[in-house]
Order: C-alpha cells, then sequence, then structure tokens
C-alpha cells in the first residue's frame, strides 16, 4: 500500500489533503514544517511527499534542495499559493514532479497523486467500485525539470491580441501566445501555464471543445473565453460550456485591471491559517469597492467550504483591515455567516472599533458578538 507524507504548516491543509489520499486507500503520515518532514523521511520510506511551499523554520523549497541534496529521489507533489513564477522555476528545476495551486479541488489532488504514482484508481478497488479517476489521459511528464513556468496563454489567430495583452499587463507577468488550436496543445504539452485564454471565434476550431481537451493537460489553469463585446450574456453563455469566466475583446484597462486582481493578487485578500481567516485592505480607487467585496466574498465562501471538509466547527474571520465605511462591510458579514450556517460552521468575528461601530448601527448585526482581538476570539471559544 502507498505510503504518502504530507507536509503544511496549515492543520487544516493537512486534514484536506489526508482525507482525500485516504479515501484512495494510501496510508498518511503528517509534518508542520520542512525540519519535521526531514525527520520523518529520515524514519519512514515514502512513495511520495505532498509539500507545501510558504512554512515557517524550513520552507518547501528548502525542503526540496536537502532531499536531493542527500540523495532522496522519492517524487514530490508541491502545494502553493504563490504566483511567483521564479518559485516554481526554481523548484521544478530542483525536481517536482507536479505541482497544485491552492486552492485545489480534491478531484484534481487525487488524480495528480494517481499520476505520480502510476496508478489507475484507489487501492483495492473492486470491479464493482465506482468509476476510476480518469488518469490515463493526462500527460505524462518526460522531463518534470524542464517545463517553462508562463502566466498566461492567448489562444488567438489574430497575433495583434496577444501583443496588445503584453502591453497591458505589468512587465513580471509572463504572456505567450499560440495563433491556432495545434500549436495551443504543443505549448500545453511542453509549458506550465496558470491563465489560458481562448477566443471563441477561431475558424474550423470549436473553443470549447478545445478548451476542454487542454485542461486534461493543464488541469490546474483558469480558462477564460475571448469573445468580442456584445449586447447578449456572453458570459453565461460560456459558462454553461466550461470556461471559468470571460474577457472581452477589445481590452481595457479596467478590465485587466480586474482580471490580475483576481488571478494573480486574490491570494492576499482572504488568507486562511487553520480556521482563522483574515481579510485584506481594499487598495484601489473608490469604484472598484464593490469588486473589492465580490472577491472577498466568494474567496470566503471556497474557505469555509474547505474548513467545514476538513470537519472544522467554528471559523474565526478577522475583518480588523477591511473597509470601514460602506454599508457593504454588514453585507459581508451577513454572507459570511450563511454560508457557514449552510456548512453547520458557527462564526466568531474579530474587528476593530471602526468595524464594529459600524456593525452596530444595522438591524441584521447589531446584536453580533464582536471581539477586539484573535486571542479574545479564542478565549472565548475556550471558554
Amino acid at each position: 500500500m502507498p505510503r504518502i507524507l504530507t507536509v503544511d504548516d496549515s492543520k487544516a491543509i493537512r486534514m484536506i489533503v489526508g482525507k482525500q489520499v485516504a479515501e484512495l486507500g494510501f496510508d498518511v503520515d503528517e509534518a508542520e514544517d520542512g525540519l519535521l518532514g526531514l525527520s520523518k523521511l529520515e524514519e519512514v520510506t515514502y512513495d511520495l511527499v505532498i509539500l507545501d511551499v510558504t512554512m515557517p523554520n524550513m520552507d518547501g523549497p528548502a525542503m526540496l534542495a536537502k532531499m536531493r541534496g542527500d540523495g532522496n529521489k522519492t517524487p514530490v507533489l508541491m502545494l502553493t499559493s504563490e504566483s511567483k513564477k521564479s518559485i516554481m522555476m526554481d523548484v521544478m528545476k530542483a525536481g517536482i514532479e507536479d505541482y497544485i495551486l491552492k486552492p485545489f479541488k480534491p478531484e484534481e489532488l487525487k488524480a495528480k497523486v494517481l499520476k505520480v504514482l502510476k496508478l489507475t484508481g484507489p487501492v483495492g478497488a473492486s470491479t464493482a467500485a465506482a468509476p476510476a479517476l480518469n488518469v490515463a489521459s493526462l500527460p505524462m511528464r518526460t522531463d518534470p525539470t524542464g517545463k517553462q513556468f508562463i502566466d498566461i496563454l492567448v489562444i488567438d489567430d489574430m497575433e495583434n491580441v496577444g501583443k496588445k495583452l503584453k502591453t497591458l499587463v505589468p512587465a513580471h507577468v509572463t504572456v505567450t501566445g499560440a495563433l491556432s488550436a495545434s500549436a495551443a496543445m504543443t505549448l500545453c504539452r511542453d509549458k506550465v501555464f496558470r491563465v489560458v485564454l481562448v477566443d471563441t471565434d477561431i475558424p474550423d476550431v470549436n473553443s470549447a471543445a478545445l478548451m476542454n481537451q487542454l485542461r486534461t493537460l493543464q488541469a490546474h489553469a483558469a480558462f477564460l473565453a475571448l469573445p468580442l463585446r456584445t449586447t447578449n450574456d456572453v458570459q453565461k453563455e460560456q459558462q454553461a460550456l466550461g470556461f471559468d469566466d470571460v474577457i472581452y475583446k477589445p481590452f481595457d484597462k479596467d478590465s485587466i485591471d480586474d482580471f490580475l486582481v483576481r488571478y494573480f493578487n486574490d491570494q492576499e485578500l482572504v488568507v486562511a491559517d487553520e480556521n482563522l481567516v483574515k481579510v485584506g485592505p481594499f487598495t484601489g480607487k473608490e469604484d472598484r469597492i464593490e469588486k473589492y467585496f465580490g472577491r472577498v466574498t466568494r474567496l470566503l465562501e471556497e474557505t469555509i467550504e474547505k474548513l467545514a471538509a476538513a470537519c472544522f466547527d467554528e471559523v474565526i474571520v478577522d475583518l480588523s483591515v477591511a473597509l470601514t465605511k460602506t454599508d457593504r462591510t454588514p453585507r459581508l458579514v451577513l454572507d459570511i455567516k450563511r454560508e457557514a450556517n449552510k456548512r453547520g460552521i458557527e462564526v466568531k468575528l474579530v474587528a476593530n472599533s471602526e468595524v464594529a461601530t459600524l456593525l452596530k448601527k444595522f438591524d441584521e448585526t447589531a446584536k453580533l458578538v464582536i471581539s477586539a482581538s484573535v486571542n479574545e476570539a479564542r478565549a472565548a471559544r475556550a471558554a
């Protein structure tokens, strides 16, 4: 039976990973940081290490470098919420089998674990069991250390589209283009992308079918449709076809800014450490406040779902630096509580005096118990 070590400083992530891997019939051990992970490797032989990038004491890249330096060739699957290409390129050179961007879907984690272990389904699964994950369709990396990480792939038969996008994104965000479906397939076999943009009007190409093909090669990537602006509700149409979102042509600065915030900066808006969730501050123009709250709400919903999967029965939400001068803050709090109630999770709020005063002004949030610090909220839980 395969034995797997998951190394992550977040108890919630370790529990989620452990639950999914155990469902495959594997034995699972845990470590809270790279130093403890190395100690485990000295005691036990593992078939796979699932390794987080950012950890105290010793982070993932440092543990990986130590493993390889000591001659330990145990396959490594990296978990990361980092969008900086330099980090992933460095660890890929050090030798990892694959990586997953957090937050991840359980099916994606299972598929990649099975792929690395060269298995087609859960251990001990009988012919009468549910169908195994379709891992055979996922490409095996012939040279896992040689794949280049690129932020954005633009698939459009008009070369100027990719060139225009390059002028609108920061210099550190890498963009490459493909003028045909075959060129896109080749690139997706050879490189790793964070976001893939697919034109909806490529001659002789079914864009939705192409997107589904590319997903088997880039399971971690977000796929966005590239339609022309129209009065029709193209976004719903494309999402119904399987695209994650839509970005319209011709590009405008506001939509590109929103795109960059959502796919490259969201990780700083909501940060979870076990069941403590901190909401980041609003930065930007006043007319973007609603979009900020929309993104925060979406990320909080995803986080609460993961906490429920990890069997947490309460979440501490720290709003100390959240925006206060708008009635959108109480609406955010109500959205959080509604989502948590659906999952059977109790919400404890932490806020500064400004946020607390604002919440007291609204009937729906006036009676909420609000702690002045995380320690106070935890003490209330203990009591």
